[in-house]
Parts: structure tokens; C-alpha cells; sequence
């Protein structure tokens, strides 16, 4: 091997070891692919449970009753969020635990508690907000404001990871507005956010860092 290749090796293993140290570079497509279909499942709950066609407006107007909010829809969609976010938490988890042990490097350290910390204000944020909505009784704005916060968060979190999750986080604020605009129309946008754009961002995050 040639002094110019050894310093070429050189820089590349350099190169690695600082995006290393300063990137979480361990989460897997998986997690991002088996994320959408479960949301996409529970997407599905929430169609049939309405027993309305994803194009009509009045699934909102069957969550109330009234000026008061239907609990028994409250609660529906309430355990169905909270059961898709488990899942997608735990299979998210599991992938990501894997591919760092593939990669033998750690899984936790200051690079995620900073992912973490950047992720999860604007969640919780979102969270209260939708929380404050739902109060209001402005149920047609839940959709997109999940979509738009999550959006951020992804947005917030990215510097400390792939570039690509920059991108899903973009077309996920994109996502939402549209979806404030066209309101009656939030399960399907949240199907496509949460469902359809993660199996595409899982398929593309796979084939460009675990092949």
C-alpha cells in the first residue's frame, strides 16, 4: 500500500470516528418501515371504527355531540394513538439496538441524550398543545398539529443524525398544513404522514446505510 493510500485510510477511518462521536448513526430502516405499517394498522382501526369513507368530512362531526365531545370516540382513538405509539417505540427500539450491535457501536451515550433531549421538546410540547385542543373542543386540528409538531421534532433532532430524517420531518410540516387546510380530510393526511412516509423513509434509510 502506497503512503498516499495509507493517508487516504488515514482520513477516512479519522472521518468515521468523529461522525461516530458526533452523530447517532444507528438508527435502523427497519424500525422507520415496521413504524408505518403500524401506523397504516391503526389508520385502518380508525376507518373502520368511523364507518366512513376516508373522503367525507363527518367522521369529526361523529366524534361530538353537541357542544360536548363524545367519550366513548375519545377514548377510541385515544388507546388506538397510544397502542400505535408503543409499538412503533418498541419495534423502533429493538431495530435500532440491533443495528448498533451490528455496527459494535454504543447505543447510548451523549450524542443520543442529545437526539433525545432535541426530540422529545417538541413532542411534548405538541402533545400538551393537542391535549389543549381536544379541551377546546377543536378535534379537526388534532391531525394536523401532530403532524406539524412531529415535524419540527424530526427537524430539531436531525443535526444529530442522518440528514435524511431532515427531510421526513419537512415533508411531515408540509403534510400538516395541507391537512389544516383541507380539513375532514386529517385521518387520511395522517395516514400518509405517519404511515406511507416512514415505509418510504425506512425503504430508503435500508438500502443506503444497511446493505
Amino acid at each position: 500500500m502506497s503512503n498516499e493510500q495509507e493517508h487516504l485510510k488515514a482520513i477516512t477511518d479519522i472521518r468515521s470516528m468523529m461522525e461516530r462521536s458526533s452523530r447517532f448513526i444507528s438508527l435502523s430502516g427497519l424500525s422507520g418501515i415496521f413504524a408505518g405499517i403500524i401506523a397504516l394498522v391503526g389508520a385502518a382501526a380508525a376507518y373502520i371504527y368511523l364507518n366512513l369513507g376516508l373522503f367525507s368530512s363527518g367522521y369529526y362531526e361523529r366524534g361530538i355531540i353537541g357542544n360536548s365531545l363524545n367519550f366513548d370516540y375519545l377514548m377510541f382513538f385515544f388507546c388506538n394513538g397510544i397502542i400505535v405509539l408503543f409499538l412503533a417505540l418498541l419495534f423502533g427500539t429493538i431495530f435500532t439496538v440491533r443495528n448498533a450491535k451490528k455496527k459494535n457501536i454504543p447505543i447510548w451515550d451523549n450524542t443520543t441524550k442529545l437526539l433525545l433531549i432535541n426530540l422529545f421538546i417538541p413532542l411534548a410540547t405538541g402533545g400538551i398543545f393537542v391535549l389543549i385542543l381536544v379541551y377546546h373542543q377543536l378535534i379537526y386540528l388534532v391531525a394536523p398539529a401532530t403532524l406539524i409538531f412531529y415535524g419540527m421534532a424530526l427537524l430539531n433532532a436531525s443535526k444529530y443524525t442522518f440528514k435524511d430524517v431532515r427531510y421526513l420531518g419537512i415533508f411531515e410540516i408540509i403534510l400538516g398544513l395541507l391537512s389544516s387546510i383541507y380539513i375532514g380530510y386529517g385521518l387520511l393526511f395522517w395516514a400518509m404522514g405517519f404511515g406511507l412516509l416512514h415505509i418510504i423513509y425506512g425503504t430508503v434509510m435500508y438500502y443506503k446505510y444497511e446493505r
